[in-house]
Formats: C-alpha cells, structure tokens, sequence
C-alpha cells in the first residue's frame, strides 16, 4: 500500500466529491438570524436543554423570566430529569415555629449520611398568616422537588431547589389529623375533624391540583375517621386507621356501646379510592388489629406500623394489582418489627412518620412532650430523645439506624422529595 495519496489512485466517483480548484464561485456562507438564542426554542426543546442542567443552577434559571420559572414548575420539566436519573429521594422534615420554618433534609444516596443544618425560612408580613395555620398537627408531602405543608386552614409550599416558602390555596374544608397522600401528582386528603369541622369534612375527600393551586371534592368516604394516615400505591389512594368520629357517636363510644366496637374495627381498617376510576374498592383490615400509627408506600407496597399497647408490629400490604379491573390485591405480612427502644412508652405523647425514600422505610420518632412525660415518669433521658430515625431495607429486610433528627426539629413533619 502507497505511503502517500496520489489522485490516479481514486476511481472517478470519489474524483467527483472532491471541489474544483478552478472553480471561482463564490462559496455558500451560513446565515445566522440575530435573535436565535436559547430562549426562542419551542418550550419543549427548552426544557431538553433546561432537564440537563445541575440542581445547584436551577433556582438560577427560575429567575431568568417568567417563562423560564413556569417550565421549571412543571411536570414535564419533573419527567425529563426522573428520565435522565438527575432527580434523587432525600428525607426531608419541617418544622413550624412562632419563629418561622426550620427545614433539614437527609440524603440517602451514599452511607452514613447525616442531616443538613437546618435552614431557618423566616416569617415575612405575607406568611405570617399562613405560618400560624399550620403550626399544629400539619401533614407534609411532596410533588417532585416541592414539599407541602397541609395545616388545618392554610397550606404553604417549600421549594428544595429555589429554598422559597410560598402560600398556596387552604383546604376546601378545614380539618385536622387527616390522612393524605399523593397520587398521579395531584394530593388527596380524607377524614380527619375538629372544633369547626363538620360532617361534609369528615365524608369529604379532597384533591388538589399543583398546577392550578385548586382544591375539589371528588368523592365522600364510605366512614368518617379521626387520626388515620395516608399512603399511595399503583394509582390508589389509602385512608388507613383513625377512629370513627361524630356527634352522636362520640356519645354511645363514651359509654361504651356499639359503637366503640366500631370504632376499634375503624382503628386497623383500610379504605381504598381508586384515583382513575372515582370509586372506592373493597376495604381491608389489619390481620392482627390494633392501632395503625403510621404508614406509607415504597416500590408499590404498603407498609403499615401498628400499635398493641405494650408491643409494635409491622405489616406490609402487596399494593401492586394484578389485574385492570381494581382487583387482585395481594396478601398481608408481617415482617420485622422496628427496633424502637424499650424507654419508649407507647402512649399519645409518642407519635411516628413513616415515609417511603426509594427502596427503604423511615421511621422517625417524634415526642410531643418528652420532658414531661420524662419527669412524671421518674426515669432518665439517657437513650431517649425525640428525632429517633429507623430505617428499613425492603431488599434486604433488615432494620438499621439513621442519624437522629437535629435537636432544633421539633414536633416536625416528615416527607420525601426528589431534587
């Protein structure tokens, strides 16, 4: 083979590709229009550009123009970066003060991860009203990167790329200790009551729409119930636990009728709404009864914590259906029970977040009022303290410990967000 290039080499084809040196015309020169920048893309190949930035630059790009901020809030923009594996589940936990909002967050994507500082969000003239609604028994969720804390009459929404607290749209009616849980990215609440919640707000089932900042009733629960958690698995919204609550009810359960039976089947019983379908499917029940005390949803199975008094149990529910017609649920079953401390009474001043974070349960202890339960019960503080973090590992089935909650966080509320 020839060490240099000759022309007679070339067969007449490859002769034909190649530009006249005695050609004189003048070559063609791309024309450039002076407005083509990023921003004049179509908005869905801005957001192919936009879902592959780092999330440090993304409270950045919300701040270019208004257009820019929409698309960052959509769900697109949401479906892209899950796509391209760029958003990661981390605990986060909020508090509310008289001060303002105190937030941590603990990642779980290398090992012996601790909890950030938690960041102080003040209270501004705008979200002063919108704080003190949500002080007491709030619930915390999350859409993607943002978090929703759900108080009896106000809601408030914390960005976790942009770190801004901004009111959202109250709940249509107001209610307290309700279960919630998010579906097909719209937020469900059922149950609960309180002082000026009436029997439309204990049957009412209520969505909420992030997009549009809009609450509807969607449905009326087949029972009323007082304290029952929430969960969501493969489009089906779970009202679990609680106790049946009304008027004359409240009455007979005093004196320890009917319906105090009743509302002890109420405390380990399911009901289960079907987002898609509108209806709700056939209720389920707890094997060994008790208390349901938390639960939530990881990898399409339900996890539920019980309590039996003296004792805890942990049950895990197949929430994946087998067919399309709403049915083909799997069995219950029961597995290890978290190894929560022995100082720790089982009473109402000690209450439990379960939250689903990728492939593992968290289980955070949060005490209401440890100090005095403390000093009534006469035993000492060494071993306990409020923020006691227990992780499962659906894969492996083995319970482990997590770095506790900053001393700062108190009475908070527990959810996973992806950023």
């Amino acid at each position: 083979m020839s060490d240099t290039c000759n022309s007679r080499h070339f067969s007449w084809l490859m002769k034909s590709c190649f530009p006249n040196p005695h050609d004189t015309t003048t070559p063609l020169t791309p024309i450039l229009h002076p407005q083509t920048n990023l921003s004049s893309l179509p908005d869905d190949l801005l957001l192919e550009c936009l879902s592959r930035v780092p999330s440090s630059s993304i409270s950045s790009l919300s701040l270019v123009c208004r257009r820019w901020s929409r698309l960052l809030l959509s769900s697109s923009f949401l479906h892209l970066r899950r796509t391209l594996h760029l958003l990661h589940p981390s605990l986060f936990a909020i508090s509310a003060t008289e001060c303002g909002l105190f937030v941590a967050s603990l990642p779980f994507q290398c090992d012996n991860a601790s909890w950030t500082l938690p960041l102080s969000l003040p209270i501004t003239s705008l979200s002063l009203h919108h704080i003190q609604g949500v002080l007491s028994h709030a619930r915390a969720v999350a859409v993607g990167p943002r978090l929703y804390l759900i108080g009896r009459n106000a809601m408030v929404r914390y960005d976790t790329w942009t770190t801004t607290l901004v009111a959202r749209s109250p709940m249509i009616f107001p209610r307290k200790k309700f279960a919630t849980a998010v579906v097909q990215g719209k937020i469900y609440v059922a149950g609960g009551g309180g002082s000026r919640a009436g029997a439309a707000a204990a049957e009412a089932v209520e969505e909420y729409d992030p997009e549009t900042d809009r609450w509807r009733v969607v449905a009326q629960a087949p029972r009323k119930r007082y304290g029952c958690v929430g969960a969501a698995a493969d489009g089906v919204f779970y009202v679990i636990g609680g106790l049946r609550i009304g008027g004359a009810v409240g009455n007979e359960s005093a004196r320890g009728g009917a319906t105090g039976a009743q509302a002890h089947v109420y405390a380990s019983s399911i009901d289960m709404y079907d987002v898609e379908a509108r209806g709700w499917l056939r209720s389920r029940a707890l094997p060994g009864g008790g208390c349901v005390v938390a639960a939530c949803a990881v990898m399409g199975q339900v996890y539920v914590l019980a309590s039996h008094a003296v004792e805890l149990s942990f049950w895990r529910f197949e929430g994946r259906r087998k067919s399309t017609n709403g049915g083909g649920f799997g069995e219950w079953q029961r597995i290890k029970t978290p190894p929560v401390p022995s100082q720790v009474r089982l009473d109402n001043t000690v209450r439990f977040s379960c939250v689903g974070v990728g492939e593992k349960v968290v289980l955070v202890q949060v005490v209401g009022c440890i100090d005095d339960l403390l000093r009534r019960s006469g035993r000492s503080q060494q071993g306990l303290r409020e923020g006691l973090v227990l992780v499962y590992d659906t894969v492996r089935g083995e319970w482990g410990r997590g770095a506790h909650l900053p001393e700062l966080m108190r009475r908070a509320a527990c959810a996973c967000a992806e950023w």
